[in-house]
């Protein structure tokens, strides 16, 4: 649909070569997108894919940033705005999660946790949302969390973290809607992707039995909310909401 056409728009996708990230970045390129994925380590196998995408005619750049480190994001700023060009489009997908019971968290797993999931959408979305403002035009999607609203037992850090990202996407949507900037974030439910991987299976068999869904969600199931939240006429309304496909994990 012409709705959701994102041709001639650029994007910059942290996270984006791996789980939704990577749907995201595919979708988008199928739509018509420049996309700049931003990657933390893993360049080699990240570089083939991206030429595979390339090969299928998308317009594909693959940068790598540390999203925790102010002068690493300051890099990816500035190699963006001398090589990449201004952008319309970004999603803060950078994330960790980690399966730890409160009374044994660190200091360092918690602060691990925030700096990648809060305060590195804070310093990407810093080197762009000026521009936005100056250009009257920009789309920023942040991917929190179910998590955020319901929380878990093990991963208060993460649940935090996450009820951040969706308080920081509120606060941001009322400086960026006056200049046409709208700011929106994805909670999606449990997804099959490695980070879900990575928790014990008595974990996920306590996760799976909650979902009215009766499954786990698939990344080219979440990938959709973000293109109609990047969308220039789809997503124009869209202002500090945080949309949920979870599989009736939290029903608000």
């Amino acid at each position: 649909m012409e709705s959701f056409s994102l041709e001639g728009k650029a994007a910059v996708v942290t996270g984006g070569n791996t789980g939704i990230g990577r749907a995201i970045v595919e979708l988008f390129a199928a739509h018509g997108a420049k996309l700049l994925v931003a990657h933390f380590k893993d360049q080699e196998r990240t570089a083939a894919w991206a030429s595979e995408l390339e090969a299928r005619g998308a317009d594909v750049k693959v940068v790598e940033c540390d999203v925790t480190d102010d002068q690493s994001v300051a890099r990816l700023g500035d190699w963006t705005r001398r090589s990449f060009g201004p952008v319309d489009i970004l999603v803060n997908g950078a994330g960790v999660c980690s399966e730890i019971p409160f009374g044994k968290l660190s200091v360092a797993d918690w602060d691990q946790t925030m700096a990648v999931n809060l305060r590195g959408a804070f310093l990407v979305t810093r080197q762009f949302f000026e521009g936005m403002k100056e250009r009257r035009y920009g789309r920023i999607i942040n991917i929190a969390s179910q998590l955020a609203y319901k929380g878990t037992v093990d991963a208060a850090h993460y649940c935090a973290s996450k009820a951040g990202l969706v308080g920081f996407t509120r606060a941001l949507s009322y400086e960026g809607a006056p200049f046409g900037v709208t700011v929106n974030a994805i909670a999606p439910g449990p997804v099959e992707t490695a980070m879900l991987a990575g928790f014990t299976d008595e974990w996920r068999a306590m996760k799976f039995a909650q979902l009215p869904a009766g499954r786990f969600g698939q990344v080219d199931e979440i990938a959709p909310t973000a293109l109609l939240l990047a969308s220039e006429t789809g997503g124009a309304y869209y202002m500090g909401q945080t949309l949920s496909p979870n599989g009736g994990d939290v029903m608000l």
